[in-house]
């Protein structure tokens, strides 16, 4: 009796010690875990960039515009901006998407227009050890792209044109108007008038750690 006592307890010493080294891999995942958001006003290339910057990364992708109320589009599509109280649960459905992918120790890469501070500061709450202003820490990375309202207003043209987005050139202005970076939060600008590949090649050489 003793022997299989022996046994049994050197097998459930055997389990424990499988599950606790499980258990620090998936907390060692979830700490390396990273989401980087291509950030930008309408028309700006953040999609185009951000599924290429996935498929680097050999992670998620996830677009903003899919976590948008089906009352937000219309509002768009009528020309119509939003308001915060439109924006705030948009942006608290996307946090918490990436809070999940964070759970689950997966790094995922984010289109988002992520205009004001204070819709990045939500966003960031993602990360449940950011501590506001603490940027350089935060596991939420933002890039923005940036270029000239006339590129860009060509750009929603053709799209809307094409049927391809809800989003019309009207608003552009309104999306100009609110887009607000301080230079303490660190957030790199990128020139989306050059070929993808570059800005991409630009983009990895900031999180080549990842």
């Amino acid at each position: 009796m003793p022997h299989c006592l022996n046994i049994g307890c050197l097998r459930i010493q055997s389990c424990i010690g499988a599950l606790c080294s499980l258990f620090g891999q998936i907390s060692e995942a979830a700490a390396m875990a990273r989401a980087i958001v291509i950030m930008g006003v309408s028309g700006s290339g953040k999609t185009s960039v951000a599924k290429m910057l996935s498929e680097s990364f050999h992670c998620s992708f996830l677009e903003a515009d899919d976590f948008h109320s089906h009352s937000n589009k219309e509002k768009m599509l009528k020309g119509i901006p939003l308001c915060d109280e439109d924006r705030f649960p948009w942006l608290e459905a996307l946090r918490d998407a990436i809070r999940k992918k964070f759970v689950d120790g997966e790094t995922v890469v984010l289109a988002c227009s992520a205009l004001q501070k204070r819709y990045r500061d939500i966003i960031r709450s993602a990360d449940p050890d950011y501590k506001a202003g603490e940027y350089s820490s935060c596991k939420v990375k933002f890039v923005c792209l940036v270029a000239p309202v006339g590129t860009i207003a060509e750009r929603i043209n053709k799209r809307s044109e094409e049927g391809n987005h809800f989003m019309p050139v009207s608003l552009l202005q309104s999306q100009m108007d609110l887009l607000q970076i301080f230079e303490y939060e660190r957030i790199p600008q990128i020139d989306s008038t050059m070929n993808l590949q570059l800005i991409l090649d630009q983009i990895l050489t900031l999180f080549k750690d990842i």
